[in-house]
């Protein structure tokens, strides 16, 4: 494994927040922001407009603080514009929708590059291409006086073409546990950097920029999928709120669950060796892959790219997580998880 090396920007000191100022630094990042298909007013006036044909929208907001979500001397600038789209995203289409547009408030200190600003805004432009999104407003503000930390907030807004939204409250005994995307790669990343490393590359970039199937969640919502969430704290703890949703049991089938995430051998494995640590333990706990998760009726065709990991149980003793048969607790034990996913104010 390979050592870092920074990527904070140096940039020119005559270039920061500070220096161009507020509406300067606005117009540089509404120039690589891109356009919404669904847009009837862009970005530039007090407010956008969105053409809504479904007449319902789709509303979803993540908080990505620096430091705690991203580091800038591990992430490039547009790897943490991506990343903040990707959260977003990954949320829209785990309700059966596809993200239309976003909004983006911004707290960052003065000193700030306007370079990275710039970089972020084409990451978020990038991500959200494919799906015919763009960032058609927001908001941006100086940080406190004290704080060297960046704050991206961002909201996504969409639409559910038609569908039901997929909730997570639908999940019923018998219905079969589909797992679309991996899991594990953005753990194994954090695991690599968190140690001073930049390699295997795969994982690292895994981290770096999530990779959400997002076309599987529209699909899933077709296919007559009856519970789903993105994976964004860790499989055990997003599992954990289907069931409780649901008042059920998601009980995952071990074999099933390795053959979807571990094989072929590849990247986690090399860097479990590595650190001496069970590549299930990121499987089961590790977050930030937005994979989705979702439950079908028995009779149900999986859609392409969706792969049976589990069967949903009655919840007689209480609705919970269990993984091949064992309670989920002495799952994540047995492969030396500290706990069933990331937990705020934990």
């Amino acid at each position: 494994m390979s050592r870092p090396r920074p990527l904070v920007p140096r940039g020119d000191p005559a270039d920061t927040v500070r220096v161009v100022g507020e509406f300067e630094v606005i117009a540089r990042v509404l120039a690589r922001s891109g356009t919404a298909a669904a847009a009837e007013v862009g970005p530039g006036d007090d407010a956008a407009v969105l053409r809504t044909p479904d007449q319902r929208v789709v509303v979803t907001t993540d908080v990505l603080v620096e430091g705690r979500h991203f580091r800038r001397d591990w992430s490039s600038a547009e790897d943490v514009g991506h990343k903040a789209a990707a959260a977003n995203l990954a949320d829209v289409a785990a309700m059966g929708g596809r993200t239309t547009a976003l909004v983006v408030g911004l707290a960052c200190p003065a000193d700030t590059p306007t370079s990275w600003l710039e970089g972020v805004a084409t990451g978020l432009a990038e991500e959200c291409a494919p799906l015919g999104a763009a960032v058609v407003g927001g908001d941006t503000v100086a940080a406190a006086p004290d704080s060297a930390a960046v704050v991206l907030s961002v909201t996504a807004l969409g639409d559910l073409g038609g569908r039901a939204p997929v909730q997570r409250s639908g999940a019923r005994p018998g219905h079969v546990i589909a797992l679309a995307g991996r899991l594990g790669w953005s753990a194994a990343g954090l695991a690599v950097l968190r140690r001073g490393f930049t390699s295997p590359l795969a994982v690292v970039a895994a981290h770096r920029r999530p990779t959400p199937p997002y076309a599987a969640g529209p699909a899933a919502a077709d296919a007559g999928a009856s519970a789903m969430c993105d994976v964004s704290d860790g499989l055990v703890a997003d599992a954990g709120h289907i069931a409780r949703a649901s008042g059920v049991v998601l009980d995952f089938d071990r074999a099933a669950l390795v053959r979807a995430c571990l094989e072929p051998v590849g990247p986690l494995q090399q860097v479990g060796s590595a650190l001496g640590i069970d590549p299930m333990a990121w499987v089961l706990s590790g977050g930030e892959d937005h994979a989705l998760l979702a439950t079908f009726p028995k009779k149900a065709i999986l859609p392409e790219g969706w792969v049976a990991v589990g069967t949903v149980r009655p919840g007689n003793r209480g609705a919970g997580v269990r993984v091949g048969g064992e309670a989920a607790e002495e799952a994540l034990r047995g492969v030396g998880a500290e706990r069933a996913g990331h937990v705020h104010f934990g």
